[in-house]
């Protein structure tokens, strides 16, 4: 098996194992059956197990196959481009982690609902008004990004892999959560007015640029220290 087809079967086993573990007819059997912790634990064994060797076996054969798919000449103007936009997708994922997703905590009544916020639904605010999936799409855009001048096709299968994978990752949270609103969980109330709020796809929704400016500069300056720091990493490992 070449390279290319070693990295698309490691992302259908990760998506599958990632997807499949955590959807609502096996996650809570499983999680009755072994507990909270062995489930987590065989869950992040799991993702590992698979995830290594997927990184690892591209940063092995980068660039590899004998197809050039595509190719772009990146001058100094796209390649400015490029860095901001990759830059801007890091701000997703360095917002969204440091003000974690109501998504993920079931606190969609406790955050922003609050004076001055009239009309949102409550955790709308900051980056939850550009994407309510910031780190899950944030690192799908960063790394999507990358396909632009990388037109092999290992590179077209990991990076492309990311960018789906993100996708679905996102959709089926969104799905989880309707469905533990639908039947009355705590953990899904009020997400249908979280996602009626705050867009799925990044800057689709009118109150982004809104969004932008409730982000903290702190937010800012975290994003631009580790934007420096990835790309004196990126250049120093992996020059092209």
């Amino acid at each position: 098996m070449d390279a290319t087809a070693l990295i698309l079967s490691l992302w259908i086993a990760f998506a599958a194992g990632h997807i499949g573990l955590a959807s609502v007819r096996v996650e809570p059997r499983l999680r009755a059956a072994l507990g909270n912790r062995a489930f987590l634990a065989l869950y992040s064994a799991l993702s590992l197990a698979l995830f290594i060797p997927l990184v690892s076996i591209y940063f092995g054969n980068r660039h590899a196959g004998e197809t050039t798919l595509w190719w772009i000449s990146v001058g100094p103007g796209l390649r400015a481009l490029l860095y901001a936009l990759m830059v801007l997708a890091l701000l997703l994922v360095v917002a969204g982690t440091l003000r974690p997703s109501p998504a993920m905590q079931g606190l969609f009544r406790s955050l922003g609902g609050g004076a001055g916020n009239a009309g949102a639904a409550p955790g709308s605010r900051g980056v939850y008004r550009i994407t309510r999936h910031p780190v899950v799409l944030g690192a799908g855009l960063l790394f999507g990004l990358h396909l632009v001048p990388f037109g092999r096709p290992a590179d077209l299968a990991f990076f492309g892999g990311f960018l789906i994978f993100s996708l679905l990752g996102a959709w089926h949270q969104d799905a989880r959560k309707l469905h533990a609103e639908r039947s009355g969980a705590p953990e899904g109330a009020g997400f249908a007015a979280f996602c009626a709020a705050s867009p799925f796809f990044p800057f689709a929704g009118r109150g982004a640029l809104r969004g932008l400016g409730e982000i903290p500069l702190w937010i800012y300056a975290v994003t631009l220290a580790l934007a420096v720091g990835i790309r004196w990493l990126h250049g120093s490992i992996w020059p092209h």
